[in-house]
């Protein structure tokens, strides 16, 4: 059996040689499964690119995707998973946070039939970011009510897969990939177990709240049509709810026309009320709108600046998940 990790980079200069070691010592401990390591380096500001090249000219597990600018975490995912060929993929972070030393308890459940296994954490427990903590229970959230995800399961950092799930995900062709509603899409048969989260060993969390409206975006609008279904109820509520009002006005205006005195303040706020949620309609309209424009102008996910260790683009490899062979 093959195992491939796909680790996205970003600002770990200092995390990732600690990361790729800890994979190597688990490695070792099952000689007969040979492994592969794919990096993405997603433009990083600092000198990881410098650090795992000089890395990987001492071990050849280790295979690198240099992308042009920063697309993400989820478009870089893709790009690593895009080359990936082991039966068996594993997503893992860059910062030692994943606790890859539990790496067999997390593949286990997939030799048990399951198509993908989850390190399951505690929301209170997590030694992250506020914005990184925030992040993810909004995210929960929104895949729970728009992806009808079960709610006890959450999808994290640290997962595995098997390689047909993983060829669905790459059918996925359009910009803004999210992996967690690709994930859902292409099964339910998840395994989640339980685990804690470690310490960064430098440096914090580049999540800030600029990415945090950024993946909510995503999964707001990447595989659910709900948010459009809720803005036409709300206009259908608002609409009802002033058609009435309007009846009581003008039967109050009848039956006592000396009492209904002109209401300046109620107005303006029934009229703030119902246009600040036409434009917030209007706003998930046009993200919509937005996304399928870009979509049609065939914007790429990513774009890979080079490769080390790697030879040929996925799309000319048979083996890679995703990718179809010429061949009958």
């Amino acid at each position: 059996m093959k195992l491939s990790f796909v680790i996205p980079c970003y600002r770990s200069e200092a995390t990732i040689v600690p990361v790729l070691e800890e994979i190597r010592a688990k490695m070792e401990e099952k000689p007969s499964c040979d492994y592969e390591v794919i990096t993405v380096n997603d433009c990083s500001p600092d000198h990881v690119l410098s650090v795992l090249t000089a890395y990987a000219d001492t071990h050849d597990f280790l295979k690198i995707v240099d992308l042009t600018r920063n697309f993400g975490q989820h478009a870089a995912m893709m790009a690593g998973l895009s080359y990936a060929s082991g039966e068996q993929i594993v997503f893992l972070d860059d910062d030692f946070q994943c606790p890859t030393d539990r790496l067999w308890e997390l593949l286990a459940p997939l030799d048990e039939g399951y198509d993908v296994s989850l390190a399951q954490y505690k929301f209170e427990e997590r030694k992250e970011s506020f914005f990184r903590v925030l992040g993810s229970r909004l995210n929960d959230a929104m895949v729970s009510s728009l992806l009808d995800k079960p709610k006890d399961l959450r999808v994290t950092n640290f997962i595995a897969m098997q390689s047909f799930i993983a060829e669905e995900i790459l059918r996925y062709k359009n910009p803004y990939p999210y992996i967690d509603g690709l994930i859902l899409r292409a099964t339910r048969r998840i395994a989640c177990v339980p685990m804690e989260d470690r310490e960064r060993l430098s440096g914090s969390s580049s999540y800030n709240l600029r990415k945090l409206i950024s993946l909510f975006s995503n999964g707001f609008t990447a595989f659910s049509i709900k948010p459009l279904r809720v803005a036409t109820f709300t206009g259908a509520f608002c609409s009802v709810i002033g058609f009435a009002l309007g009846i009581v006005l003008i039967v109050q205006k009848l039956l006592d026309p000396a009492n209904i005195l002109p209401g300046y303040s109620s107005l303006m706020a029934v009229l703030l009320f119902i246009g600040g949620m036409i434009m917030i309609m209007l706003g998930i309209c046009g993200e919509y709108i937005g996304r399928i424009y870009i979509s049609l102008n065939s914007s790429p996910q990513y774009v890979i600046r080079g490769t080390y260790h790697l030879s040929g683009h996925p799309d000319e490899r048979p083996d890679s998940p995703g990718k179809r062979s010429s061949e009958p």
